[in-house]
């Protein structure tokens, strides 16, 4: 008897709104979902800037942090490549991905299909290589970089109270 692989969730991805900033407000309000971003989301006004500011790296780079909906149109998170946003540790000047669903979207392969699309994006949009910089704790994002292909490279230890965090790293070109 052959045992069929889970289906592969379908997934759309968008440049996000001004409606988006309070979904994704909404289901990052989730100490689960935030245990690897400081243990809370932040207020209204940051998600606010985050989609105005994805919108214009769309808009200049032709690729940002997208709104993930499911196929019925419920948005689930965001996914999506923008430069590693600090200066002073880990990937400097690098293309990072990043994946971040609220709870109810766990499990159930949307993460990895999100971040899937990601890569087709990024790579049509000429990106050569990205890392994922991922908390060394957090399992489930791990387990989403390598079946995305991609290789531990690189280990850091972040500013925050000696937090560890592992670079993940992947060849889009060649």
């Amino acid at each position: 008897m052959t045992i069929a692989p889970p289906a592969v969730p379908s997934v759309q991805l968008r440049v996000p709104t001004d409606e988006d900033a309070l979904v994704w407000h909404r289901i990052f309000d989730d100490p689960e979902v935030m245990e690897f971003f400081g243990g809370r989301s932040s207020e209204f006004s940051v998600y606010e800037e985050l989609t105005a500011r994805q919108r214009r790296h769309d808009a200049e780079r032709g690729y940002c942090l997208w709104t993930v909906l499911d196929d019925g149109g419920d948005v689930l998170g965001f996914t999506g490549a923008q430069p590693w946003p600090h200066t002073s540790f880990g990937p400097v000047g690098e293309i990072e991905i990043g994946w971040r669903l609220g709870r109810a979207a766990w499990g159930r392969g949307y993460a990895t299909a999100a971040a899937r699309a990601t890569l087709e994006r990024v790579r049509a949009a000429g990106v050569p290589e990205v890392v994922a910089m991922i908390d060394s704790n957090n399992a489930r994002s791990i387990a989403v970089a390598l079946r995305l292909g991609m290789r531990l490279a690189e280990t850091f230890t972040t500013p925050k109270a000696g937090q560890r965090a592992h670079c993940y790293r992947l060849v889009l070109t060649g």
